[in-house]
């Protein structure tokens, strides 16, 4: 579990770093922008604390549950984070090739108008939406497997790594863009990420059936000699993918349609972006 958190802040750090890196870069490099650099930094900070206010929430309204109310508020969470991650995983994969040119219009059009208001809120709602993803991909990981944890310090210890780890891949990206591709970077991480949602629905999943609201099955199949998922390695595998040793029938259907609806999803978005190539020439 410690694994998921390093690897979701590690990722979403990165992204926000690039959107904060794309409009400070593209600021300094225009003069007329420079009395807006302070709204754009302003935007920054405003969207780590809607981040913060939104984990703080989340925190006082789950502390208000108890009993069978926090199971299901958790069962819930963990869900939302497993559609969050595959929206937000689609949604790059469609505007990742455009960001940059989307980012430059807007500070464009505000410059111009010098609304400087404008890139506040450009910079609010791309920091905002990063953090705020961030925030329900932990608590959702939290849900999922707050016994794993050990305590409030290897989780700091573990968000704390994954906000270095991603200073250095940034500072990486951008001095070896020869060797490192900001392309294969994505491609990667968003396989990485749609695994790390199977995990969510498949652990959704086994909220939903000690709650009751899908039956409990035997399971298909056991292959623990191949690989436990209560083991080191297993475990870890496990955590990140959501592979279960001993699936049983609702864990498997779990998987099947995952997997479908992402393949699904996959080739729809390839027709749509086939079809508007099309139409631009």
């Amino acid at each position: 579990m410690l694994t998921q958190i390093l690897f979701i802040v590690w990722r979403e750090s990165v992204e926000a770093l690039l959107v904060i890196g794309i409009l400070a870069a593209w600021m300094t490099a225009n003069e007329a922008a420079a009395a807006g650099r302070k709204y754009l930094w302003g935007g920054v900070l405003a969207g780590l604390a809607a981040a913060f206010a939104l984990a703080a929430a989340l925190m006082v309204f789950a502390s208000a549950l108890s009993g069978e109310a926090q199971d299901w508020f958790q069962a819930a969470l963990v869900l939302v984070a497993g559609v969050l991650i595959v929206q937000m995983v689609f949604w790059m994969h469609a505007h990742g090739r455009t960001l940059k040119g989307e980012l430059h219009g807007g500070l464009s059009e505000a410059t111009r108008q010098r609304h400087w208001w404008g890139i506040f809120a450009l910079a609010l709602i791309a920091v905002g939406r990063e953090g705020s993803e961030t925030v329900v991909f932990l608590y959702g990981i939290l849900s999922a497997g707050a016994d794993a944890m050990g305590g409030l310090v290897p989780v700091t210890c573990a968000i704390l790594g994954g906000f270095a780890l991603a200073l250095a891949t940034y500072g990486l990206l951008q001095l070896g863009r020869r060797w490192l591709s900001w392309r294969l970077f994505f491609r990667i991480t968003e396989v990485l990420l749609l695994l790390l949602a199977c995990q969510m629905f498949t652990s959704g999943a086994e909220k939903l059936i000690g709650l009751g609201v899908l039956p409990f099955t035997d399971p298909l199949w056991d292959t623990s000699w191949l690989l436990n998922d209560m083991g080191r390695w297993g475990g870890l595998i496990a955590g990140l993918t959501g592979y279960r040793a001993m699936p049983g029938e609702v864990t498997v259907a779990v998987w099947v349609l995952y997997w479908g609806g992402v393949l699904g999803l996959g080739s729809w978005q390839s027709r749509q972006a086939q079809r508007a190539g099309e139409k631009a020439t």
